[in-house]
């Protein structure tokens, strides 16, 4: 690598070093959970070495910190090769030291990707989009709770105290005032996303007591599931500063809804550009009913990745903005999926059954996997739902459990997916899934312990 790598980085990375000792360089990649992972070196190391290496048996890591190596028969934890994207480097303006962040590109030593890099996960599936010349767009959705100190895990979640000296309450939806409560978090939120170059469309209060919305723009998918996992990363540490947590929790408080990461999906023309849900007459195209067909045929065996934990299925609670089954609908939040109002160059479809908990990379991979395999097999919708879906029947799995048999039977997304990321990711499920199953509840003790 050269000495002089930095001109390769982008304008914001740029802006923010300049005229500054650069001191550190943190090599990150992301896991099957989503966790940053990797090293931080001094920025004089990282000038002088063209790639890194880690084990491949980070990606077999439950997120309790068991191992699933298991899998592997005869596995001996090789190396990978990382190799820096610097178009994804970006501040860490939240560091003692002037740092900058950077994503890697994991592949074997023979250069091919890792199958188990969820980064490459996400970019095999828009691969496949363009092998039939189409480019898939999002918009993700991020939801998440500001809350009190947890230090204690027996303790119950609560909300975080305002600037007004009370605790913050829910039922707030969109008011201006109730964000303003935690309007210091907000501004370090805006700060550290301006130094790190990204871009939000606008900050809104949700139904919860101290839950918060950002939108982000649309665009490549691997370059939307980066932002997010970046702005994961930056939203904790803005939380840190002003005595509280953000949580990505998909149910982390009793009573209040959940936490979504809603993905807007177009896809795009590789030569033209025209949108291929809209025709030259701005009217719904075959594709754009094969898309709803394939989220809703598909989507329910994916349910593992977009609800990856067991507390994700305390969000699919009827009448709690949460989706209950897959249903479609114009501009009907009671449904699954959303066809929000929009021109014809704009229209696009919502995927609401993503839980903010779930890797970034998986999730719109696997959202963007339904929606080709329905293109590709003609998948042709059920009717339009015109009223409140939450009156018709349950259709989502209901625990984690369920979620895995139907994942194990879909030959087709384990194709589109890779069938060893497949295997690995379902190895691990099953391990956090088991553990949970061994541990006893505050309920079972109060209402079982001598009832019963």
């Amino acid at each position: 690598m050269s000495d002089d790598w930095t001109y390769q980085l982008p304008q914001p990375a740029r802006d923010y070093i300049a005229g500054r000792r650069l001191d550190e360089v943190e090599c990150v990649v992301a896991d099957l959970a989503g966790v940053a992972r990797g090293k931080a070196m001094p920025a004089s190391k990282f000038g002088k070495q063209p790639r890194f290496y880690l084990p491949n048996s980070i990606f077999m890591q439950t997120i309790t910190g068991e191992w699933a190596s298991q899998v592997v028969e005869d596995f001996t934890e090789p190396d990978m090769i990382l190799t820096p994207d610097f178009s994804t480097a970006s501040a860490a303006p939240w560091t003692a030291d002037v740092t900058l962040q950077v994503i890697h590109d994991v592949t074997d030593r023979d250069g091919n990707p890792v199958p188990l890099a969820p980064r490459n996960v996400l970019a095999r599936v828009v691969e496949l989009y363009r092998r039939e010349g189409l480019v898939p767009v999002v918009a993700p959705e991020m939801e998440f709770y500001l809350v009190a100190r947890n230090i204690d895990p027996t303790q119950p979640i609560e909300p975080p105290m305002g600037r007004s000296g009370r605790k913050v309450t829910g039922n707030q939806a969109y008011s201006l005032s109730a964000v303003d409560e935690y309007g210091p978090v907000i501004d370090d939120i805006y700060d550290f996303a301006e130094a790190q170059g990204f871009e939000i469309d606008g900050i809104t209060q949700e139904g919860g007591a101290g839950q918060v919305e950002i939108n982000m723009r649309h665009g490549d998918p691997v370059r939307q599931a980066d932002e997010v996992f970046f702005f994961k990363r930056l939203i904790r540490e803005a939380a840190l500063r002003h005595d509280c947590f953000a949580t990505f929790m998909a149910k982390p408080i009793e009573g209040e809804p959940g936490s979504a990461m809603h993905v807007h999906h177009s896809v795009l023309d590789a030569e033209t550009g025209a949108n291929i849900f809209s025709d030259a007459a701005g009217n719904e195209t075959d594709a754009f009913r094969h898309f709803i067909g394939g989220l809703q045929a598909h989507l329910a065996s994916v349910t593992p990745v977009m609800a990856p934990y067991v507390n994700s299925y305390r969000r699919y609670v009827r009448d709690f903005a949460a989706p209950i089954n897959l249903e479609w609908g114009r501009d009907n939040r009671t449904t699954g999926l959303r066809v929000p109002v929009s021109d014809a160059s704009a229209r696009r479809v919502e995927n609401r059954l993503a839980g903010m908990d779930c890797n970034p990379y998986l999730g719109i991979a696997a959202s963007l996997a339904c929606g080709y395999l329905g293109i590709m097999q003609k998948r042709e919708p059920r009717g339009e739902c015109v009223g409140n879906a939450y009156q018709g029947e349950d259709t989502l799995p209901e625990s984690l459990g369920e979620a895995l048999e139907l994942f194990a039977e879909n030959r087709a997304m384990r194709e589109v997916l890779g069938e060893e990321f497949c295997r690995v990711y379902e190895t691990v499920k099953h391990m956090e899934y088991e553990e949970f199953l061994q541990v006893i509840s505050p309920w079972e003790r109060e209402h079982l312990l001598l009832n019963v």
